[in-house]
């Protein structure tokens, strides 16, 4: 009897027949559902932790011509900064699988975090996102301003590992090696240069806490984010080859890069070629005492030592991100029609429409999205239930027709 009991139990977890839904056979040896979709569990982030090992040590990391070439693929223009982004992720990443050197023994690669500085809707997320689909690495887009000081309301910076934990699956190896865009950093530039009685701790306070991260330490994260707790159990991190990538607007830095300039222009040391300067596009002037005069503090500044800057977006550029990219706006309209049979004309009197509209509104991109869903929305709600309708045909007209029955006007954003 006690025999029979064994046979028609599992071998892993003891649990009876009668108490499981399935029982598999072996040779002399059973094993219940539960036990294989645990066992497919460990063997998924065993494959997974090698997979991240063999990526970054193989050769076949890509070359700053082959990552820009993937980037050309969906972000438009913007040559500058995806030249010195697609070199500072391949060195970074040669950094970390940097051999033994008997030529340079005691030299040490330092990480390669940047900073890019651009108006908003230009492509700042869309770059670092592109970037880390390419290297299929662990990538989280943090938020800087909901970033507080420790003890405070608001999220303490530890929970920016948390999100590249989540997003590498728990896996820390992989996130060990991933990479983490904080945007809006110039939301936490320091408030003002004179001393305060209230203490600065989403300003300066938040700067200094994210030094240790920037800078490579090891780190204790809440596994789910949020406060840390005395009695919650903790995730040990190492940021150290973790690459930092921040963005922001940074309004307003255009009247400090063009009083520096001005400054530069007087005086005996003043250059000749230094009247050509292009008032229009201030940002490709910036340096890193720029960022210093926002309100960054030097310490901050000298983590992210790569500055490079996105140009402001013009008529031709909207027109080619409309239609260009491999994921256009108006590429993702017909194929959502598509998937209910029904074919999108959209004609380029339409797309004109459009960039006028969106030049107008002033954030970029952005903009093209909320102005192609005022034209596009009365025909994604009527037409999926005309059976009829096989084409759908958007030229200036139709444009015009639904863009003001949806109340839109041409005031500028502020």
């Amino acid at each position: 009897m006690a025999k029979k009991n064994i046979i028609d139990s599992c071998s892993f977890c003891g649990r009876a027949k009668t108490d499981v839904q399935l029982l598999i056979a072996g040779f002399n040896a059973h094993i219940c559902e539960s036990c294989i979709d645990q066992a497919h569990l460990i063997l998924k982030e065993e494959q997974q932790g090698q997979k991240a090992m063999i990526d970054f040590t193989s050769e076949k990391l890509l070359k700053p011509i082959e990552v820009k070439a993937h980037l050309d693929e969906y972000v438009i223009g913007q040559e500058a900064a995806k030249r010195m982004l697609s070199v500072a992720v391949y060195n970074h990443y040669k950094r970390l699988t940097q051999p033994e050197s008997k030529k340079f023994p005691d030299v040490e690669i330092e990480k390669s975090n940047m900073i890019v500085v651009g108006e908003t809707g230009t492509g700042k997320t869309l770059l670092a996102r592109t970037i880390a689909r390419v290297l299929d690495v662990p990538f989280a887009i943090v938020d800087a301003t909901v970033l507080t000081e420790a003890g405070y309301v608001g999220e303490d910076v530890e929970s920016i590992l948390s999100k590249l934990l989540q997003a590498a699956d728990f896996d820390i190896k992989a996130a060990e090696r991933g990479i983490i865009f904080i945007d809006e950093l110039d939301k936490i530039a320091r408030k003002s240069d004179n001393p305060s009685i209230t203490r600065d701790v989403s300003g300066e306070g938040v700067q200094q806490a994210l030094l240790k991260l920037l800078e490579g330490t090891i780190v204790n994260v809440p596994p789910q984010g949020g406060r840390k707790h005395p009695e919650q159990k903790m995730i040990q991190v190492d940021t150290k080859n973790i690459l930092f990538i921040a963005g922001g607007a940074f309004d307003g830095i255009e009247r400090k890069i063009g009083s520096r300039l001005k400054a530069n222009m007087l005086g005996y040391g003043a250059k000749k070629e230094s009247g050509k300067i292009d008032k229009k596009n201030l940002l490709q002037y910036i340096t890193p005492g720029d960022l210093k005069a926002y309100g960054l503090i030097p310490e901050i500044v000298g983590r992210l030592p790569i500055v490079t800057y996105l140009n402001p977006l013009d008529g031709v550029a909207l027109r080619r991100i409309l239609s260009e990219p491999k994921n256009a706006l108006i590429k993702q309209y017909a194929k959502l029609f598509d998937m209910d049979n029904i074919q999108l004309d959209f004609k380029d009197s339409a797309i004109d429409f459009v960039v006028e509209k969106a030049l107008v509104s002033k954030i970029g991109a952005r903009g093209l999205r909320s102005i192609m869903e005022a034209i596009m929305g009365d025909a994604m709600f009527e037409f999926p239930s005309k059976k009829d309708m096989k084409t759908l045909v958007v030229d200036r007209n139709y444009a015009e027709e639904k863009f003001v029955q949806n109340n839109l006007t041409d005031q500028k954003v502020a």
